[in-house]
């Protein structure tokens, strides 16, 4: 039986180097595509006609559209309108590489640290960026809470440093270790299921079933969780304190 882990491993399909390094194009790079691919397909598809009465393609994805309108109204404000698109293309992306890796055989990249990492650094120095733009050096005031005493600074600076410069990684780590645990779990229990036969097997065949509607419920809620972080790290850069 295979290891649960195998179902992670990074392949090359059109092995690339370039200067002494590797760039591949891997089973990774692949989905990615396919990701962008079928969720543009998607709303091009859903959104073609906007009908009135929306037909039940097109329903979710305006429902899909509202959830991330709403989300930048309520955590960023009226001054995160702009930035709807990136947002938006963020989460559409995060969703469609958890709902597809879903998908057996397919291959989850949200389950490797470096892609998460790599999103969420470019969320980090984007937002950063903003802020420095707008409030140039009175954005440093971030890492002293208004209102503090001045006193309490050489402790409190280098907390919120920390904190602020550890928001990649907290959200690279969420996302990174909720899929692949999920998918480790799956892996296991299907292995019994195997194992076992079709008699014995059926109490795990009866968790996998279940343990495999909460991950799709989690899929959904991750790449939620991880669209609304960036709205409030952006509403930081945008309103500071």
């Amino acid at each position: 039986m295979a290891s649960p882990v195998e179902q992670f491993t990074v392949k090359p399909i059109v092995p690339l180097e370039l200067g002494g390094f590797d760039i591949s194009f891997t089973n990774s790079a692949l989905w990615m595509v396919i990701a962008v691919v079928v969720s543009t397909g998607f709303l091009t598809f859903a959104m073609r006609r906007k009908a009135l009465v929306p037909t039940p393609i097109q329903y979710v994805a305006e429902t899909l559209y509202m959830i991330v309108a709403n989300m930048i109204r309520d955590n960023v404000g009226s001054e995160g309108r702009k930035y709807f698109p990136f947002i938006f293309s963020i989460f559409i992306f995060v969703l469609f590489g958890n709902l597809l890796g879903m998908i057996p055989g397919s291959f989850t990249f949200t389950s490797h640290i470096i892609v998460t990492f790599a999103m969420a650094a470019v969320i980090f120095l984007g937002v950063t960026v903003i802020g420095l733009v707008r409030h140039k050096g009175h954005f440093f005031s971030l890492f002293f809470p208004h209102g503090a005493p001045l006193f309490t600074a050489p402790i409190l600076i280098p907390i919120e440093l920390v904190s602020y410069l550890s928001r990649p990684i907290s959200l690279s780590v969420r996302l990174f270790a909720n899929m692949t645990v999920g998918h480790v779990i799956l892996k296991v229990i299907a292995g019994f299921v195997i194992s076992l036969g079709i008699a014995g097997g059926f109490v795990p065949l009866a968790g996998l079933v279940a343990i495999t509607a909460l991950e799709f419920m989690i899929a959904v809620i991750q790449a939620y969780v991880f669209t609304i972080l960036t709205c409030i790290y952006l509403h930081d850069a945008l309103h500071l304190h």
